[in-house]
């Protein structure tokens, strides 16, 4: 196969030459390493970034952020931040190392330094502005990744730690992967066969429907035909970020719902699909049972955790809405990670007082399933998050039931498990 020359502009042959200075030197060589792994012959400029690389994983992190900084790094296009390993609004729910805490708090203050807005979620598509259809962005985190190309039509590649913010810092991408057309078109087709009305209306299909998605499709870009018309984003976000999760989806295709897939042959580029596969309601169970890693009948349920990602307005609604009067269970520990900003609108609305007088405990700036917030749990973890339930039993070493979040409020009320098995029938 014959190699492919990246050809730069005089701006970017400038700053990898050191022009901009050393630390924009050293990240256009990262990204110009990129595309050409990536096999692209240009870089395109991007108008934002989100960087996941603000998440502590280990001192590694805090030295290339330090060495960015000190060579006088600054990003160039709005660049948000990711979930950190601490709640700085809650300082009190950390119960890790305090030289994890320190590290953390350091990191999170660099990427502050380089000029970053301290975000601090896993869903920047939910603060006040956001990318429009049709803009290059470099963003990372799964979620965030699949939601923008997908349900707001911005275009991003699945990047990742150090890469994120070297594109920040440079304003520039690789013109590869999902930022161009041919690699957005729909290649494997979902079709919604026999589900009732009442799943196809309930906000549990989502999740469920994305981990058996993403099971099925690892990378490439899946078509799904049966869903109503209009979904609302949060189902849109919560699928998205199940197929992410059990899988690498970086984009997919609602016919009739998500911006470039007015229709089927829209979603699929006007070809027809390389595998179609049919979804019915015994695929579905089967894949809300592989959600659950607990056996819930002889033992105690010990927490709830929602809002991964992080909880919307609308989600809070619902929240509010189902739990009523009523109060927590005094042996279940509730939590709900969400945004600072979507905090701030539950709070002007009374939200937050309610919910915390029944006994809900509201995490800002990181997730249950990264930082050592909950705690040690007796029992199981009941959660309405398809992402949560599959990443909480490796990083936290708990056992997790999967339920939808009228299962869950009925459940932390309860103190043990309630379901709907009804609506899978």
């Amino acid at each position: 196969m014959a190699r492919v020359t990246l050809h730069l502009t005089d701006d970017d042959a400038a700053a990898l030459a050191g022009e901009a200075g050393e630390a924009g030197a050293l990240a256009m060589r990262i990204v110009t390493g990129l595309a050409e792994t990536m096999g692209a012959t240009r870089l395109l400029s991007i108008e934002g970034a989100h960087i996941d690389s603000c998440l502590y994983h280990g001192r590694s992190g805090i030295d290339f952020a330090e060495r960015l900084v000190d060579g006088d790094a600054r990003v160039s296009v709005p660049t948000t931040l990711n979930v950190s390993s601490l709640d700085l609004l809650h300082p009190d729910l950390y119960k890790g190392p305090e030289t994890e805490a320190a590290a953390s708090r350091r990191l999170m203050q660099l990427y502050e330094a380089m000029g970053c807005e301290p975000t601090w979620t896993c869903a920047p598509y939910q603060l006040a502005t956001r990318p429009g259809f049709g803009q290059h962005i470099a963003w990372a985190e799964s979620n965030a990744i699949v939601f923008a190309n997908s349900v707001l039509g911005a275009r991003t590649h699945r990047y990742g730690d150090f890469i994120d913010i070297c594109a920040a810092i440079t304003g520039r991408a690789p013109a590869a992967g999902l930022h161009l057309d041919e690699h957005r078109r729909g290649d494997v087709l979902f079709r919604l066969r026999g589900v009732s009305d009442a799943l196809l209306d309930h906000d549990v299909l989502a999740p469920v429907l994305g981990y058996l998605i993403g099971t099925e499709v690892e990378d490439h870009v899946p078509v799904i035909d049966g869903l109503p018309s209009p979904t609302p984003e949060h189902r849109l976000k919560a699928l998205g970020s199940a197929a992410a999760s059990s899988g690498a989806v970086g984009m997919f295709h609602v016919v009739g719902v998500t911006p470039e897939a007015a229709t089927l042959t829209d979603a699929l580029g006007g070809r027809p699909p390389d595998r179609t596969v049919d979804v019915g309601p015994e695929d579905l169970r089967r894949a809300r049972d592989a959600l659950t890693t607990a056996a819930t009948d002889d033992r105690p349920l010990g927490a709830v955790s929602l809002g991964t990602p992080h909880y919307s307005v609308a989600e809070f609604a619902r929240l509010v809405e189902l739990l009523g009067d009523r109060r927590i269970d005094p042996g279940v520990a509730c939590f709900v990670n969400t945004a600072r900003a979507v905090l701030h609108e539950i709070s002007l609305r009374g939200w937050v007082d309610r919910l915390e007088s029944a006994g809900v405990q509201i995490v800002t700036d990181t997730c249950t399933y990264i930082t050592p917030v909950m705690g040690e749990i007796h029992g199981y973890a009941l959660t309405d998050s398809a992402k949560w339930a599959h990443y909480a039993p490796g990083n936290l070493g708990i056992d997790v039931a999967f339920g939808s979040v009228d299962d869950c409020v009925e459940s932390a009320v309860a103190g043990r498990l309630v379901r709907q098995d009804a609506l899978w029938r």
